[in-house]
């Protein structure tokens, strides 16, 4: 493993759970599925799902920490779960589906207890949170069969996640906190693109010709959707992308209005529409091509990252 990187630990779960939310994320070199917190050697899965190893499933990331912050694989963490519940997650009962992060040394320990105490006094829940912090034990990697599930096993997986009820949980408590007063702090395109799924003027919109460096933020929660490195003039009259900066900040939704059938695109935390996403991007860089709305970003050149409190994403400058 190189010097620059670091591991991460977390328990939040089904394992196939947790890998398909920071696998493929700017700085994330792997994700492993395992088990930790025992005192078993080499487990296997039946074993551990007994509950009578004393481990929990568990990912192990290794990172770049200079790309993604141990804090930012926290509040991901967080995202997953539910932290109230001291029983297992979701329809999976026992100690194997507890959550946990287990810290690797002092800064993370520090990183995840401000956190957690953070999430306790932000009401966003009326429980307490219960999810454990600890010092990391050995880790298993899991059976062959369980590394990487929700590619293997995409259509099972997604029943699975589904089914079991972590993502309605995700979505009600996660991914739709009340935005109040939007409409007073948008401009009348602004609400109407993102709130209305509206489109604005091809060649008559603020970034369609934009060529100066720096990062398009979400006009609502400020999260970085794309970087002018991936900007190319695609010559619709839209700025254009042939990918995001962190695919974890979009969502895609098939939108079938206008008698067509289109790859939706909006942003995961204000669920804001942003655009669409086609297959006629540049070959040599994905083929994909994010058309996007000005309106419905906010542009910051490089020169202010630092001062915006963006410094995090002057690496995509380098």
């Amino acid at each position: 493993m190189s010097k620059s990187y670091e591991v991460a630990t977390f328990a939040g779960g089904c394992f196939w759970c947790m890998v398909e939310p920071f696998d493929e994320r700017p700085g994330i070199i792997s994700v492993v599925s395992g088990y930790t917190g025992g005192n078993v050697k080499n487990p296997s899965y039946h074993e551990v799902t007994s509950n009578t190893t004393g481990h929990m499933e568990a990912v192990q990331i290794t990172y770049d920490p200079h790309i993604m912050p141990y804090k930012k694989l926290v509040e991901t963490f967080w995202q997953q779960i539910n932290p109230t519940d001291p029983e297992g997650q979701f329809n999976d009962r026992g100690e194997s589906y507890k959550t946990a992060i287990f810290y690797h040394n002092n800064n993370q320990k520090q990183v995840a207890e401000d956190s957690k105490q953070n999430l306790e006094t932000s009401g966003k829940f009326s429980d307490p949170i219960v999810t454990k912090i600890l010092p990391a034990k050995a880790f298993y990697p899991a059976e062959k069969e369980h590394q990487d599930y929700y590619k293997k096993h995409s259509f099972h997986y997604r029943l699975y996640k589904k089914g079991s009820g972590r993502e309605e949980f995700i979505d009600t408590h996660w991914n739709n906190d009340k935005k109040e007063n939007i409409k007073d702090k948008l401009t009348p395109l602004q609400y109407e693109v993102t709130q209305n799924n509206g489109t604005e003027p091809p060649f008559q919109n603020k970034y369609w010709d934009n060529e100066e460096e720096g990062i398009y933020v979400d006009i609502i929660s400020g999260k970085v959707l794309f970087s002018s490195k991936e900007k190319f003039d695609a010559g619709c009259g839209w700025p254009s992308f042939t990918k995001p900066v962190d695919n974890y900040e979009l969502k895609e939704k098939v939108d079938t209005t206008h008698g067509m059938i289109r790859t939706e695109v909006r942003s995961k935390e204000a669920d804001s529409h942003l655009g669409h996403v086609f297959n006629d991007g540049p070959k040599e860089h994905g083929g994909l091509r994010y058309c996007m709305n000005s309106a419905a970003m906010r542009f910051i050149p490089k020169s202010d990252m630092k001062e915006e409190g963006y410094s995090d994403y002057l690496y995509l400058f380098k």
